[in-house]
């Protein structure tokens, strides 16, 4: 009896793990698709906050050319202030250009969660630093750092990710309103629509 209750285990082991295995691929390839996602895309709008807690800016992350860059796309101004100030002292061909759409952050290179090797400019100073992007997993926070030569010397601010919707409030950095989006099915402009 001893013998035939061992062999009886035996065999239930046998079938729950040969019952596994089957069950194993299925629940690999469930998961599959998740992970070839990879990390989540820095692409898209980011709030700026102060570290008084007040909304400086958004900026509009995107790649271009293998490099991530972030221009500026929306500014909040304190009262009295400027509402488009213009860079006099930012370097290069964006001197004497207004801030407002100005590329603030350029070269940053993707390293898994991480933007490194790239630069952030003040528009405020036109000092340009080092910087660096940290993203959280969830792909909602953005700790943006500049800093001078060592990393230990700067600092840094967390950006959170706006909803694509966001996008809609942001006009041209030329002043002017932001074209409607094509409605479905509607005729090309200059034509009429077919009468039903």
């Amino acid at each position: 009896m001893k013998h035939s209750t061992w062999s009886a285990i035996r065999i239930g082991l046998f079938v729950i793990a040969g019952a596994m295995a089957g069950a194993m691929p299925a629940a690999a390839q469930a998961q599959a698709p998740a992970q070839r996602q990879g990390p989540p895309s820095v692409n898209g709008l980011w709030e700026q906050v102060d570290d008084d807690g007040r909304v400086g800016g958004w900026f509009h992350i995107y790649e271009r050319d293998g490099f991530f860059e972030g221009k500026i796309v929306k500014t909040f101004p304190k009262p009295g202030d400027p509402v488009n100030p213009i860079c006099t002292r930012c370097p290069g061909d964006q001197k004497g250009q207004p801030s407002l759409g100005l590329t603030l952050i350029k070269g940053m290179q993707r390293k898994g969660l991480s933007f490194t090797n790239g630069s952030i400019m003040d528009p405020r100073d036109g000092n340009v630093y080092n910087a660096r992007m940290d993203m959280t997993p969830d792909g909602q926070r953005l700790m943006v750092r500049g800093y001078l030569g060592i990393e230990m010397f700067g600092q840094t601010q967390t950006w959170r990710r706006l909803p694509d919707s966001a996008m809609a409030e942001v006009k041209p950095a030329n002043g002017a309103a932001p074209a409607p989006a094509p409605r479905p099915n509607a005729p090309p402009k200059g034509t009429q629509a077919p009468r039903q």
